[in-house]
């Protein structure tokens, strides 16, 4: 049985090693559909944002498949402030799972070679059980240390999840 699986109302779980995969989940009290169309919607990410990274999105329409690109203006201190980051879909099944390639929009940049997403999975008739992913395993390895193998991100992904628990049933 998987760690999400095991998600106690309102309460995390979280996994981490050094593959350079993290997950964090939550169990929340709405249904599949109506947190998918909140992760869907870049419109919805600041607000959900434990990170405290996200300014906004330049992108007003929600995703809808594979292939799709949202671009989100972002600020992290370390990178000169202000930056954007066009998030390409790489795995979207409705109402089940959604996960972006992100890269630099605003400046020549290689893809970052990480992943973030959701997986969600419905527990009972009214609650479903949220998994949000951060996967580097592509990274290059000497720089996967810098970010303690993903494991800096917990935290933020934690708030994330507990924003997005007070979006959905609120």
């Amino acid at each position: 049985m998987t760690a999400a699986a095991n998600a106690a109302p309102g309460n995390e779980t979280t996994s981490a090693g050094e593959e350079c995969r993290v997950t964090v989940s939550r169990r929340i009290e709405a249904d599949a559909g109506t947190i998918f169309a909140i992760l869907a919607d870049p419109t919805k990410h600041t607000d959900i944002d434990g990170s405290e990274m996200l300014r906004g999105s330049l992108t007003d329409t929600a995703v809808s498949g594979v292939g799709d690109v949202f671009v989100l203006k972002m600020y992290l201190e370390r990178l000169g402030g202000d930056y954007q980051m066009a998030n390409r879909v790489v795995e979207y099944e409705q109402d089940r799972r959604i996960t972006w390639e992100p890269r630099r929009h605003d400046a020549e940049a290689p893809v970052g070679g990480h992943l973030w997403g959701y997986e969600l999975t419905p527990d009972g008739e009214h609650a479903t059980v949220v998994t949000e992913i951060f996967d580097c395993a592509r990274w290059p390895e000497e720089d996967k240390p810098f970010i303690d193998y993903g494991r800096n991100w917990i935290e933020s992904m934690t708030k994330t999840l507990e924003r997005l628990d007070e979006m959905a049933t609120g």
